[in-house]
């Protein structure tokens, strides 16, 4: 096995960055929705200021630079290139903590808590509770590469994020996610390798069972609610990309807008954002340097892909039964669509380390609130926290 981890920077060549100005500048527009709110999906006037921006003023060598500044490796596991952020603190006691994303987001999800994380004590917080950072791009994500066949399901990602782990020369370590993030730092806790002494959600994935539901309280039945109009309202994307998501890749790998209104969709839908307004939560840079991180190595298709190959993971046997072993915290965010209460979660896992409600944030909670996100990852490992072993 080819252990070899490799210093990556990245120069996407000019001709690429024409080729997407041109099509942005050929967009074929559908006509205005015919409602006064997003009930539709995003509003034209909305994607085409987006598109304008993406074409007349956003600006890719800025996010390159971010993401070299930052310090990006690539390894191969398990046959597949992977492509990862490694950021150390300048603590030496501090406890390495990997960070999985999900769809539609990216390692730059994580980007505004690096350095709260790794330099606490220039954040005005105490250096005993630093990180060091390891932030892997899934399979078929970014500048990963991209399977090539069937079988890189949410299992095998953990066993590849725990060789990750391993490689670093990491010994005692912690996981965090949200999204797809959050399946993968389950299965993690699931499989209890030696090193990992604890998890981080901020999307958990409890699932109440009818005798749960039937007793749920007034804050129970106000999470069910959010999760239902989800899933009835909001989801139309997740069961495409878990049928059909070659035909998604189709449309998405040759228009920027589509695959622009697609992502800036879940930015829309899923955020804390009173009046939809993605924009006044994000900022147009942080979705288009996002977005970007989909249209330039072309994995609309294999990025949906995670969706296909986790609905025939779960069909494939039955759910894992008993609690989790792994010690784990949770952090309750207002507006993302999956919420659970306390007693929920303390029937599912053999430790809670920690259990929050937050009062502001959505789906996408490090870009949304990251100082209360942080804050959340320092409350919840603070019991977990012992010497770290870092082989770089």
């Amino acid at each position: 096995m080819n252990a070899v981890i490799e210093p990556f920077t990245i120069h996407v060549a000019q001709a690429e960055l024409d080729d997407l100005h041109d099509r942005l500048a050929r967009t074929r527009w559908p006509d205005r929705e015919t409602v006064d709110d997003t009930a539709q999906g995003p509003p034209l006037a909305k994607l085409q200021a987006l598109c304008d921006y993406w074409r007349d003023g956003y600006d890719w060598r800025r996010c390159e630079a971010l993401l070299d500044e930052l310090g990006q490796f690539r390894t191969t596991i398990d046959g597949l290139g992977i492509h990862f952020l490694h950021v150390g603190s300048p603590e030496p006691d501090a406890l390495p903590l990997l960070m999985s994303h999900g769809w539609p987001g990216s390692i730059l999800e994580f980007r505004h808590v690096v350095g709260r994380l790794t330099d606490p004590v220039a954040h005005g917080e105490d250096a005993r509770d630093a990180f060091h950072l390891v932030i892997p791009s899934m399979p078929g994500f970014g500048f990963s590469d991209k399977p090539t066949g069937t079988g890189w399901g949410v299992g095998r990602i953990a066993d590849a994020w725990i060789e990750l782990m391993s490689r670093l020369g990491y010994e005692r370590w912690a996981a965090q996610g949200g999204d797809w993030g959050s399946a993968v730092t389950e299965a993690i806790g699931r499989k209890a390798p030696a090193g990992c002494v604890g998890l981080h959600f901020n999307l958990p994935l409890v699932f109440p069972s009818p005798e749960e539901l039937a007793d749920a309280t007034p804050d129970e039945k106000a999470m069910l609610d959010g999760a239902r109009h989800y899933e009835d309202v909001l989801s139309a994307y997740a069961k495409l990309q878990a049928t059909r998501p070659q035909t998604a890749g189709y449309v998405l790998s040759d228009s920027p807008a589509a695959l622009a209104a697609w992502i800036y969709a879940m930015f829309q839908d899923v955020s804390d954002s009173d009046v939809g307004d993605p924009e006044t939560v994000f900022g147009m840079d942080a979705m288009l340097d996002d977005i970007m991180l989909y249209w330039l190595p072309n994995t609309a298709a294999s990025s949906a892909r995670i969706y296909w190959e986790a609905a025939r993971e779960n069909a494939s046997g039955p759910p894992p039964s008993g609690p989790n072993p792994t010690p784990a915290g949770f952090s309750i965010f207002p507006k993302e669509a999956y919420r659970a209460s306390r007693r929920w979660i303390e029937k599912r896992y053999a430790t809670v380390l920690h259990y929050n409600e937050l009062d502001r944030g959505g789906h996408f909670a490090a870009m949304e609130q990251p100082a209360a996100f942080a804050d959340e990852l320092r409350a919840t490992f603070r019991s977990s926290r012992g010497p770290a072993v870092d082989a770089r």
